[in-house]
């Protein structure tokens, strides 16, 4: 009876050894886990256009009300590295911007291809040089980004993965530039907005089929946007403004209520 006694009890004891080895190794685990935020990308990731620019950013204007912060202010991840930077292209993402990335890294975001494809060149040439000039503008961009753009975002991506490897990584997407048939009466014709988003939908797609072999997500924000483009009457976009780096830009409003959702949807 008393040999039944204890090993009852030393089978207990052992259960609850085991219980708090298993409880620690939960604990070292989790602390363990990747949670630091890594923001990477061009203009429309470091907020050009929002408004509030970080003095230290110099040109890269990275701006208090860009997305990757108002989302760190709203998480408060562990760590949060803000590496966007106007005009970037995957080149300067390459060389650049990928130096937070390690394996505490559990979240990246970034918007790239835009400036690859030569969008701020083809938006001056269709704002002033008329129609003709700029769908032929257009064509070129959209020829870019269904022969060339493909093999310039996969090594980003690949970059990414190798020096984050348990990060959820998020890839996020333009806006349509117009409501077609919309409120504006003057600019650029409708044949060359139709263009523009058409320009818009291809770099998308591209993006979307280059971030999903890469087992990352891509974040569409023309839902978000929609009829919040310019000439909707409630636009979340710039125009042509002053200072004129902020044209075709998302506003403070299009970087929280545009952005935002979709990363925190996402993440």
């Amino acid at each position: 009876m008393k040999l039944r006694r204890w090993a009852s009890t030393a089978t207990a004891v052992v259960a609850l050894l085991g219980l708090s080895t298993l409880g620690a190794s939960s604990a070292t685990a989790e602390e363990a886990a990747p949670t630091g935020y890594v923001a990477l990308g061009d203009s429309y990731s470091s907020g050009v256009g929002a408004g509030d620019y970080d003095s230290g950013s110099g040109n890269c204007k990275r701006s208090a009300n860009a997305y990757p912060k108002l989302w760190s202010g709203a998480n408060s991840p562990s760590s949060f590295d803000f590496t966007a930077c106007s005009g970037a292209r995957t080149g300067d993402v390459l060389s650049g911007q990928l130096g937070p990335l390690k394996d505490s890294t559990g979240l990246v975001s970034i918007t790239i291809g835009g400036n690859d494809a030569g969008f701020a060149d083809a938006m001056t040439t269709c704002v002033l040089q008329g129609e003709s000039a700029c769908l032929k503008r257009i064509k070129q961009a959209r020829d870019y980004i269904a022969g060339t753009l493909p093999g310039k975002l996969d090594p980003v991506y690949d970059a990414i993965r190798d020096k984050a490897p348990s990060a959820k990584v998020v890839v996020l997407g333009y806006p349509n530039m117009y409501k077609l048939k919309g409120a504006c009466n003057v600019g650029l014709s409708e044949k060359s907005r139709a263009a523009i988003n058409s320009a818009a939908a291809d770099l998308n797609d591209v993006t979307a089929k280059r971030a999903a072999d890469h087992g990352f997500s891509f974040g569409d924000v023309r839902p978000t946007f929609s009829g919040h483009e310019i000439c909707s009457g409630s636009s979340w976009l710039h125009s042509v403004t002053f200072p004129v780096g902020d044209s075709y830009h998302p506003t403070a409003a299009g970087q929280s209520g545009g952005y935002l959702p979709v990363l925190d949807g996402l993440a």
